[in-house]
């Protein structure tokens, strides 16, 4: 059950980076959320890439790798937009999403298989970020609410987007895994990531280097929560399918939302105690399923 625990921390250090970047980094753009995010989990990451061998990389790594760079700046510029201008409550559950995605990609891309137990545990983790989500009352109307959040939320639109590529970058991960260990490819992707977002949006960043200096104590502390999830997510999808990992850590969405109630006084925390049991119990299965 060691992928479970990694999941499970994971998620809550996701949620941490990102109300973190919400509270203290408010006023960037996009692209320099996006060079603190990689920039800094770069920096923190390098030492543990520099003191270990470097293992042979054959072209199927490299085609992964190649694959997974541009999808993941792209995502995480589209998540950096969300967070910013948007609620978190209408934001971070539609990360839920991903599950879904994932279980459909995974077949295709890796031929992974969900037993009947996880099935029913990744669609409760689904089912209680969507009630997350959902309007006042117990009327119809009212679990239509995340839906129409599509219409006039752009946050929540981005959001779907961002759960549609991390699918797609999570299973890309665990087929990269396959020629290397999470100790390796943790700090070498994001070091990797770390200098193309640099060499990217330093095109658009007057002086991006004067903005890795500036704010040192919060950035470091965005990248050093956004270090924790890096290792810890490689380390549980090495041990799991990777839908049930992803299911794990999009608990995080519920973290997210603790967040935003205590610290941005974002609504209805009483309803969320529901959407949140609902989570739990989904949690649950997936871990028995993979038992």
């Amino acid at each position: 059950m060691a992928w479970l625990t990694l999941s499970l921390v994971c998620a809550l250090s996701m949620a941490s980076a990102d109300a973190a970047t919400k509270y203290w980094l408010s006023t960037y753009s996009a692209p320099e959320l996006v060079v603190v995010r990689f920039g800094y989990s770069a920096i923190l990451l390098a030492p543990l890439l520099l003191l270990q061998p470097w293992p042979e990389l054959p072209a199927p790594f490299w085609g992964w790798v190649g694959s997974m760079v541009p999808l993941e700046i792209f995502a995480m510029w589209l998540y950096m937009k969300a967070i910013r201008d948007t609620p978190l409550y209408l934001t971070l559950p539609y990360l839920a999403f991903t599950p879904v995605f994932v279980a459909v990609t995974g077949l295709l891309l890796l031929g992974e298989r969900i037993s009947l137990t996880g099935w029913i545990g990744i669609l409760l983790v689904v089912a209680g970020a969507y009630r997350l989500n959902a309007g006042r009352g117990t009327r119809l109307r009212a679990w239509f609410a995340p839906l129409r959040a599509i219409a006039y939320a752009r946050g929540s639109r981005l959001m779907l987007t961002v759960a549609v590529l991390y699918s797609l970058t999570s299973v890309m991960g665990k087929g990269a895994l396959q020629y290397t260990s999470p100790l390796f490819f943790a700090p070498f992707y994001f070091c990797l990531l770390g200098l193309a977002t640099l060499l990217l949006f330093g095109l658009v960043i007057p002086q991006p280097r004067a903005l890795l200096r500036a704010c040192l104590p919060q950035h470091l502390a965005v990248g050093a929560l956004m270090a924790l999830m890096i290792v810890t997510h490689f380390a549980a999808v090495e041990r799991a399918e990777v839908a049930y990992m992803i299911a794990v850590k999009r608990t995080s969405l519920l973290f997210g939302i603790l967040y935003g109630t205590f610290l941005f006084k974002e609504p209805y925390p009483l309803r969320h105690l529901v959407a949140g049991a609902l989570m739990v119990c989904g949690v649950l299965l997936i871990a028995l399923g993979q038992a």
